[in-house]
């Protein structure tokens, strides 16, 4: 096992997905799960699909001999998402009595759709699903995290920094959490707590599904890193997401960390 035994991080977004092939991890969150499942770390996985979330559990208890407690969750425009995310965290400490890692990896949009063409109903998704998410999980999983000395890993995006066409829901939540990012690491960093963001590119079911329904805006916006590949969910976006729950990781605390095609960290 590793260092992350008997710890428990919670990751948002976490159902199990896969590629078109059938077999290769087909999603960041579940990446990120399996990584941390393989360092012995219990987990908490949160999603809206409830058959993901307990295809996830049973195969990550199987492989890993870990816990995994799924609870469906969805912060959503017209929900009490206080209330949602607070049943998250309450769950968490009844079955495991600590957090260690949150790591808000959720995030819904309609991207593909122009800033002129997108509707208040649209925004709100991104916004409420990323944004709003991240802002609920942070203030309900502080009081933990400040006792655990732990972490905090948000995902931010190149929509946000480069503009991306048919991108202006995603690109304005992922640019909100960047900045909310920031201020907690200014807030939380003397409380012994290590607030940091990634800004990945992987090859997702999602960016396959992406490629499949707006070629043109796929074009626009997706691409190949320097190195020639895109980021791997679990090899390389996960494993990233476990060197920042190191102690060693301290040092890094404010700053902002861009995965570019899974080759390394870029502050």
């Amino acid at each position: 096992m590793g260092f992350l035994k008997d710890k428990v991080a919670i990751i948002t977004g976490a159902g199990r997905a896969v590629l078109s092939d059938g077999k290769s991890c087909g999603a960041i969150g579940y990446g990120i799960a399996t990584a941390y499942a393989k360092e012995g770390c219990n987990l908490v996985i949160t999603g809206r699909n409830v058959k993901k979330l307990t295809d996830a559990k049973e195969e990550l208890e199987r492989l890993y001999g870990i816990q995994v407690l799924p609870v469906q969750a969805d912060v959503a425009a017209g929900a009490d998402n206080a209330a949602v995310v607070k049943h998250v965290v309450e769950e968490t400490i009844k079955t495991f009595g600590r957090i260690d890692v949150l790591i808000n990896n959720a995030q819904a949009s309609a991207s593909g759709v122009t800033l002129a063409e997108h509707t208040t109903e649209q925004f709100d998704l991104a916004l409420y699903s990323g944004l709003y998410a991240a802002f609920y999980y942070m203030q309900a999983c502080y009081p933990y995290l400040k006792e655990s000395k732990g972490s905090v890993i948000n995902f931010a995006s190149g929509a946000g920094l480069f503009g991306n066409y048919g991108q202006c829901a995603y690109a304005a939540a992922k640019e909100g959490i960047r900045g909310l990012t920031r201020v907690a690491a200014t807030e939380w960093g003397p409380d012994g707590i290590n607030v940091n963001i990634i800004c990945p590119i992987a090859w997702t079911a999602q960016l396959e599904n992406f490629q499949k329904a707006y070629p043109d805006a796929f074009k626009a916006n997706v691409k190949m890193p320097p190195m020639g590949h895109y980021g791997d969910p679990e090899t390389e976006i996960g494993r990233v997401c476990v060197q920042l729950a190191h102690p060693d990781f301290k040092y890094l605390t404010g700053e902002t960390l861009t995965l570019e095609g899974g080759m390394g960290l870029r502050p």
